[in-house]
């Protein structure tokens, strides 16, 4: 079910909630080695991630050792071909447009047996092609305050703006032909992925048991008449299951047995609510690399990182992978049989500062932040100058990475090609030259102009700040290290935690926000959703033609000189317009039982279980 937003990101560390140790699987049953149990400090909250309060990674990752795509990518940022699943392959490149046709492998089945065709490559366009939901009257995914149909993250991004048509199905219904307006260098992520469209369909109809084998083949059959013909009453049924059935914490014995249904290596058994996912072997699963006699995989969500070790070292848990502190990873380094992996990974934290409305909200933004007007600008600069974005680097970051750096850019990161040009010359060097103390006097200049008694015990300019829930230490400290600084240069900043904070978003009651972008991808245009004027994870409301055109060259080929000098003209409009500003990658802390091999984080989401199938004792 997992479709990449505008092949760029999952968020990071949304939600987290305290649990206590108790209720972990226990050491006699570790011992059975067939069995790992991974700590998370994210809340299951649906088997679907590809809607707009649903996209958070444990969504993702529970999402993706349930389903294989034609590709994915390992932990040296290389894209691999799953030629289990099927073949993908460029049928022409001309005049007339890119086309590339993807072929299903014959005898690839569901979870309920059902055979995976071509047919069930199509709901993919569906959920990424906003002219095909306006055409089949499910509403315009950019038409404000209604959602369409299908709630889907997949609009507004590379593969909607350049789709010709529909995709082709071929008259075996193995393969499934798409054009593209044009040659794009980014052609190879955003394939189609596959989706039990039979399943949907029973759902529609009031089904809640398994279908035959026939009624399933009829059930698709039905799919794609309504696809076809686009079948507005029927694709509706469908597209409310699709957007609201697959959202749940509690899976047991009196679910719906069809939103379990998958084609990946694992299935889910049973999920308690804001505890756990148990995640069984599929017995049927031939879609992609085999699994090494791991049948069982448990997701524990707990947000206290010291338990979280000392479960570890008790061998209740097998993986621990998390917004570790200081303490617990010098807690886990000095664990014997425990293998504890450092560095950093591609999840970057960043703060964001509202110019417009959020998409599909109800009402308007009309904050001290609105608009592009000097007076916003300026307040703008002034709120990100008083960031303590170096303090919150050294204080709660490096402890854990003595070598992590300030991210000063939101397009690339420290050490990757481009990275030290683009910084030098983009302008947001006004945002670290200088001590704190001095930026955050700048600040306060900027805010006399408009509230002449601002300054120390007089904050008159109150904002509103988003960032995660309190239970989330790091994040906490975070939000109150910017909320003591801010203060100084006249921000009365509340900066109360919010559970389940990842739905708000877009919400215009905040006017700024901090958390992660975490790439799935490798690719020129995995940042384009967040600054376009429509894009697809834009929550800023932020309207620019400029960046626009800028985003517009990323989507074409480009030299490397091209590609940083484009980079480098949208990286200088966020610093003008102060719309966000990066603060650092999260420092990737994993550890896990040494026993337990083949254990390699990836810097791409999904950073831990990219290749759960390698995972042996």
């Amino acid at each position: 079910m997992k479709l990449k937003r505008s092949l760029k990101t999952a968020v990071a560390g949304l939600a987290t909630a305290a649990l206590a140790t108790a209720g972990l699987i226990g050491p006699a049953e570790a011992a059975t080695r067939s069995t790992v149990v991974i700590v998370t400090s994210n809340i299951f909250t649906s088997l679907n991630p590809s809607q707009p309060d649903t996209n958070v990674t444990i969504n993702g990752d529970i999402s993706y050792v349930q389903s294989m795509g034609f590709i994915y990518y390992d932990n040296n940022r290389n894209l691999k071909k799953n030629n289990v699943l099927g073949s993908y392959k460029i049928v022409s490149n001309d005049s007339k447009g890119l086309k590339v046709q993807y072929t299903i492998n014959k005898g690839r089945v569901w979870s309920d047996g059902t055979p995976i065709d071509g047919v069930d490559l199509l709901l993919s366009h569906v959920l990424s092609s906003s002219k095909y939901s306006k055409d089949a009257k499910l509403g315009d995914p950019a038409g404000g305050d209604v959602a369409p149909a299908f709630d889907s993250l997949g609009y507004g991004g590379l593969y909607d703006e350049n789709v010709v048509g529909t995709p082709v199905l071929s008259a075996d219904k193995m393969s499934v032909t798409i054009t593209y307006k044009k040659f794009l260098p980014d052609w190879e992520i955003l394939g189609p992925g596959v989706s039990p469209v039979h399943t949907l369909v029973l759902m529609a109809e009031g089904k809640k048991k398994l279908g035959t084998a026939a009624e399933n083949v009829a059930a698709k059959a039905k799919f794609l008449q309504y696809f076809e013909k686009k079948d507005t009453a029927n694709l509706k049924k469908i597209g409310n299951v699709w957007s609201t059935v697959y959202d749940t914490k509690t899976i047991n014995g009196s679910t719906n047995p069809l939103i379990l249904v998958v084609n990946g290596a694992y299935m889910v058994d049973n999920a308690v609510a804001d505890q756990s996912v148990t995640l069984k072997l599929n017995p049927k699963y031939n879609s992609g690399p085999k699994t090494n006699g791991i049948k069982t995989i448990v997701f524990r969500m707990l947000s206290d990182s010291t338990a979280a070790s000392q479960a570890l070292q008790n061998k209740e848990i097998d993986i621990y992978q998390g917004q570790a502190t200081a303490d617990a990873v010098a807690q886990l380094k000095a664990m014997q049989g425990v293998k504890v992996i450092g560095g950093v990974n591609a999840c970057y934290e960043h703060i964001d500062v509202r110019v417009g409305d959020g998409p599909d909200e109800p009402d308007s933004y009309t904050g001290v932040f609105a608009g592009n007007g000097k007076k916003a600008r300026d307040l703008r600069t002034a709120f990100l100058l008083s960031v303590p974005r170096q303090q919150i680097v050294d204080t709660l970051i490096k402890p854990i990475n003595p070598s992590a750096k300030l991210v000063n850019s939101v397009f690339l990161l420290p050490g990757q090609e481009g990275y030290e040009q683009v910084t030098a010359k983009s302008g947001v060097s006004k945002y670290t030259s200088g001590t704190q103390a001095s930026r955050t006097a700048k600040a306060l200049q900027l805010v006399k102009q408009y509230y002449p008694t601002a300054g120390a015990g007089n904050t008159p300019v109150k904002i509103k700040l988003l960032w995660g829930t309190p239970s989330n230490a790091r994040r906490a400290a975070e939000a109150a290290l910017i909320k003591a600084e801010a203060a100084k240069a006249g921000f009365d900043v509340d900066a109360t935690g919010v559970a389940g904070w990842g739905g708000a978003l877009t919400s215009n009651k905040y006017d700024a926000a901090f958390f992660a972008w975490c790439p799935t991808s490798v690719s020129q245009t995995g940042t384009n959703a967040n600054f376009k004027s429509d894009g697809a994870n834009n929550f800023l409301g932020y309207k620019s033609d400029a960046m626009d055109a800028a985003l517009a060259r990323l989507e074409g080929k480009l030299s490397k000189a091209e590609l940083i000098s484009t980079i480098g003209v949208a990286e200088q409009l966020l610093i003008k317009d102060a719309v966000t500003l990066g603060i650092f990658q999260h420092p990737a802390v994993t550890a896990h039982n040494a026993t337990l091999k083949n254990v390699k984080p990836a810097p791409l989401s999904p950073n831990l279980v990219w290749n759960f199938w390698e995972w042996k004792y």
